[in-house]
């Protein structure tokens, strides 16, 4: 070879090299995890039980990437019964086949098997998690997922010493699935937890648990980042650190621009950064999680775990509690810390508010009842409780709605979820009783939209059957603006005037005030099926949700990617609460394995 030739191929492979590693660069790193589910021994509260984990811990393992990463995860089923791993926060574009939720876009992976996620990283940057998204056992099965600036960026706020996370769970002393399925042919209440966790221990108010409380070690002077994740089934919590204010920076995978706060509130589905100073005297000061309670419980719980100072000091009696905690009923403290969230909005971080809408959405949230024969059920009224969306009570298939759309397959569900609801009327009114209000319609409806459609939802929440309360909305594969809320019912004339439509927040879960409305903008640019829901797994098992189905674009890159090979074969639901049963929960075939 000539040396003009040989000069010449140095160049292209050098050339070649070059793209080909700032493909990579541009595409992400990739990483792989085994997740492994088994029945694993825990104690709290005096008594040990037996509950499904990921690789034997509870909270399960942290997934830490960086932003435009993918992640390979192998989960593998040593329980005994049907699992799916929703990766919450996670966009997914293009990619619905890994989201997760079962009987939506996917069937669980049954015991004894095993199946291959592949999470894309997109746009995510902050704290997002992962959890089982079937019955209830993402009470067990959770974890959070770090999302580190891509390579070669920082945070857009000054770079902390260290970094700690807070997994806000809860304990249930019994099977919390089999109590579920029980519950649920019951028709009444579903079960309530026990104890609140951080990082699984209860805290020093909890039976058998002092010795186990969660400590967090701090050097003053030091800089911490803390990642809160609230995984709790269906509770809103208030969060302080005694004596110490703390610096809000991000929500849901979303930077938000600083807000300084003695107090946080955070719904359940959600994840939060803070910035915490370690500036106060050398101590032990208690880390306290308090139920917001907006449904009229009159008992709520408390969480503590203990930040101490490392260093030379007499510690005496208890840590100090935080004097800056809301009370368990005062939603004036949760609206006027949610007013304050704005986006960055930066020339790094910039927002992409729809100005003009192409499709608008009014969305009733209400708890309703099933007709149950003879008053034979323990809701209201003898009725099986139940919740709808613009009166439609969801009811899972037996095959998932993703296959069904990507195959074609005729008689899994029916597009035709309505853009408003059936009947208007006074919704925050007292006293909803009426069967108009009360009965809704059970069906598997999805709303269908086209490529790049512009989409507003006003959520309004009701109170039916008195059940107002706090709904945390939660959309998988987008995040979304919230460019309005209030209380009462919305008025389409004269609401819309004070949207931020500057530097609205960007959440993935939020939640619409008791007795109020909500209204939130996004464009439908991630083709596929996605799953809207209450992020309060008691409404979510009553049929609170639905699902949003987003039509190809005209190209490859703005189309659905073709199913991986293994995906888990389908089986007939083990429970849903809108089927028939026998009034004997013995007679239930295989029960004791929910």
């Amino acid at each position: 070879m000539r040396l003009r030739d040989m000069a010449l191929l140095s160049q292209f492979l050098v050339i070649a090299f070059l793209s080909w590693m700032f493909h990579c660069m541009a595409q992400g790193n990739v990483h792989y995890y085994d997740f492994v589910l088994k029945e694993t021994n825990f104690t709290r509260l005096c008594r040990t039980k037996c509950m499904l984990t990921v690789n034997e811990s509870f909270p399960g393992p942290v997934i830490r990437v960086h932003k435009g990463d993918t992640v390979f995860v192998n989960v593998q089923n040593h329980g005994g019964y049907g699992v799916t791993i929703h990766w919450h926060g996670v966009k997914q574009p293009r990619n619905p086949w890994s989201d997760g939720p079962e009987y939506i876009t996917q069937c669980p992976i049954q015991p004894g098997t095993n199946f291959t996620y592949e999470v894309i990283f997109s746009k995510e940057e902050g704290t997002v998690w992962w959890h089982a998204h079937s019955d209830w056992t993402r009470s067990s099965v959770h974890g959070a997922i770090v999302v580190l600036p891509a390579e070669g960026t920082t945070y857009p706020f000054p770079m902390p010493d260290e970094e700690e996370i807070l997994v806000i769970g809860n304990w249930y002393i019994g099977d919390v699935n089999k109590m579920l399925a029980e519950a649920i042919i019951a028709g009444g209440d579903l079960p309530r937890v026990n104890a609140t966790v951080i990082n699984g221990q209860p805290g020093d108010f909890y039976d058998c648990s002092n010795e186990t409380t969660y400590h967090f070690l701090v050097d003053y002077g030091k800089t911490y980042l803390l990642r809160i994740v609230n995984a709790a089934m269906n509770d809103e919590f208030f969060f302080a650190i005694a004596e110490h204010i703390v610096t809000v920076v991000g929500i849901d995978g979303n930077y938000l621009k600083p807000i300084t706060t003695p107090y946080v509130m955070i719904s359940p589905g959600q994840t939060m950064d803070i910035l915490l100073t370690a500036n106060q005297s050398l101590g032990r000061y208690y880390m306290a999680a308090r139920q917001l309670l907006t449904d009229g419980t009159s008992v709520g719980t408390n969480s503590t775990a203990i930040l101490e100072y490392r260093g030379n000091y007499t510690r005496i009696g208890h840590p100090i509690y935080p004097s800056s905690l809301p009370s368990y009923v005062d939603s004036e403290a949760s609206d006027r810390f949610f007013i304050r969230l704005r986006s960055l909005a930066s020339q790094d971080h910039p927002v992409d508010v729809p100005q003009t809408i192409s499709t608008h959405l009014y969305i009733t949230v209400s708890i309703n009842s099933i007709i149950c024969p003879n008053s034979s059920c323990e809701g209201i009224g003898g009725n099986k409780l139940a919740s709808s969306l613009n009166n439609i009570s969801f009811q899972n298939p037996t095959t998932d709605v993703l296959l069904a759309y990507y195959r074609n397959i005729s008689g899994i569900y029916t597009p035709d979820f309505p853009d408003q609801p059936p009947v208007y009327f006074d919704f925050t009114a007292d006293d909803l009783l009426e069967d108009n209000t009360t009965i809704p319609m059970i069906g598997t409806k999805a709303k269908v939209l086209n490529y790049n459609e512009t989409v507003e939802i006003v959520f309004q929440g009701t109170n039916v059957l008195d059940g107002s309360e706090n709904h945390p909305m939660h959309l998988h594969g987008y995040s979304f603006y919230v460019v309005g809320s209030g209380h009462g019912n919305f008025n389409n004339k004269t609401h819309p005037k004070s949207f931020n439509l500057v530097d609205p927040p960007e959440l993935t879960t939020v939640g619409v005030p008791k007795n109020g409305w909500l209204a939130i903008r996004f464009r439908a640019t991630n083709p596929g099926v996605w799953l809207w829901h209450c992020h309060l797994d008691r409404h979510l098992a009553w049929g609170m949700n639905t699902v949003f189905i987003v039509k190809n674009g005209g190209t490859l890159e703005t189309s659905i990617r073709d199913p991986p090979t293994s995906m888990p074969r389908c089986e007939v639901p083990i429970v849903t609460q809108l089927e028939e049963y026998d009034d004997s929960i013995e007679n239930i075939d295989g029960l004791d394995k929910i």
